[in-house]
Order: C-alpha cells, then structure tokens, then sequence
C-alpha cells in the first residue's frame, strides 16, 4: 500500500516478480529494490522499480532455483548510497552488484577497479 501523506489516500502499487520468500525490500525516495522470482519459479532477479511506473527499470537475472527450492543467489536486503545514488545487491556467498540509477535509467557499477584501489 502507498499513502499519500498530504491528502492520506491509499492505493496499491505491484511489485513485478516479487516473492515474499526472495524478496527483502529496500525503499529510497520512489525508487524500491529487491530480489524478485520469475513467474515460472525458476529465476532470481535483482530488481528496482519506480512507483508509478508499470516495468522495473532494472529486471537481471542474477541466478536460478535449485530443485531443492532454494535460490542460487539468496540476496540480503538491499543498500542504497545517496551521491551518486546507487543500490547494491549482495549474495549470501558475498558476491556484490552494484547499480547506479539515473532518473529511468541504470547502469552497472564496476565495483573491481575501486576494490583494486584499496588493497
């Protein structure tokens, strides 16, 4: 549910392919982030979605479902970093994507040069 806090209306928002098994949300601004299961079962998908728009701005399949029903890639909740405004997926195993959105667009960080950087 979304409530607008001046005029206190609700209305519903759909998440695509959220999963309350897969998916821990994390909120900046009107932009969400989450991992979210294909229709089918079968595929993870790191997503972030803006209210009010109909498709995610960013859908990628970030691993498959075992037979045992357990993703390949479980994801932690979401982070979100303001300047530049990022959102970074990270597995259970410690794999780490990064994304910096633009307005409707995202485009993927490349997280290794600035681990390069630090060592």
């Amino acid at each position: 549910m979304l409530v607008d806090r001046a005029t206190g209306h609700l209305s519903q928002i759909s998440l695509p392919n959220f999963d309350p098994t897969y998916s821990a949300t994390s909120w900046y601004r009107d932009y969400i982030s989450y991992c979210g299961l294909s229709e089918d079962g079968t595929t993870v998908y790191a997503i972030v979605a803006q209210v009010g728009r109909r498709k995610p701005i960013l859908k990628k399949s970030v691993g498959e479902v075992k037979d045992d029903g357990k993703a390949a890639y479980e994801c932690s909740t979401p982070t979100w970093q303001r300047q530049p405004v990022r959102v970074s997926f990270q597995s259970q195993e410690g794999q780490k994507l990064t994304f910096t959105v633009r307005g409707h667009a995202v485009d993927v960080v490349d997280d290794t040069a600035e681990e390069e950087g630090t060592e």
